[in-house]
């Protein structure tokens, strides 16, 4: 197992700003349903994959749909996604994380990404970050999304670490809840009263140093 602990990062809310464009496609998909969701309710949509996602708005829309629709929906959401976020680059990183990243690399700590997205490595290409990580493990990878921790149980075998030395980054309690149930530490990025769940919770990344992890 690695000596350094090792950084595992959500992607949407904690690397990049995009749970705007994931809210703005399910209202539209939510729009075609006649339901409107709501910003508490997207809250919960968070580091959720779509198919649990869309199954969620069925639940409290109370409606029912054939699989051929449920099919023609996901599809029909990715696609609003993968337009709204066509011109991401570096500028849409948020403040603080890439020299977080920096510094941890050059301090022989182990870099991962665990995202439900199934867009994770596209989306770090297009903030020229996918060099900088060890392993990605993404929506294609895993067969149960947060808050099982399976994705989380995969990036620690990756990166050769005992997940009781891994600290995850998190913005959404599913991910916290993942974490915490193999023992790694978590850490919340936000102000979301869901992330208290986790081993410390901070505003940004401009507010963490490597001093706050007693494992480091």
């Amino acid at each position: 197992m690695r000596k350094f602990p090792t950084f595992i990062f959500d992607l949407d809310g904690v690397i990049t700003n995009t749970e705007k464009y994931h809210y703005q496609a399910w209202k539209i998909i939510c729009n075609d349903l006649g339901y409107n969701l709501t910003k508490e309710q997207n809250e919960e949509l968070k580091g959720v994959s779509r198919n649990k996602c869309l199954l969620k708005i069925l639940q409290w829309s109370n409606l029912k749909i054939s699989q051929s629709k449920f099919e023609v929906l996901l599809n029909k959401k990715n696609k609003i996604y993968l337009e709204k976020i066509s011109k991401l680059n570096s500028s849409n990183i948020i403040d603080g994380v890439q020299d977080f990243i920096k510094n941890a690399k050059e301090q022989n700590h182990s870099v991962a990404l665990y995202s439900s997205s199934k867009n994770a490595k596209f989306i770090l290409n297009k903030l020229n970050l996918h060099g900088f990580f060890d392993a990605i493990v993404d929506g294609n990878s895993v067969r149960a999304s947060k808050p099982d921790p399976e994705g989380f149980i995969i990036a620690s075998k990756l990166t050769n670490s005992d997940p009781s030395s891994c600290v995850v980054f998190e913005d959404s309690e599913a991910g916290i809840i993942a974490g915490n149930e193999i023992n790694m530490t978590t850490v919340g990025i936000g102000n979301s009263i869901k992330l208290n769940v986790a081993s410390k919770v901070f505003k940004s990344f401009q507010e963490i140093k490597y001093k706050d992890f007693q494992i480091c």
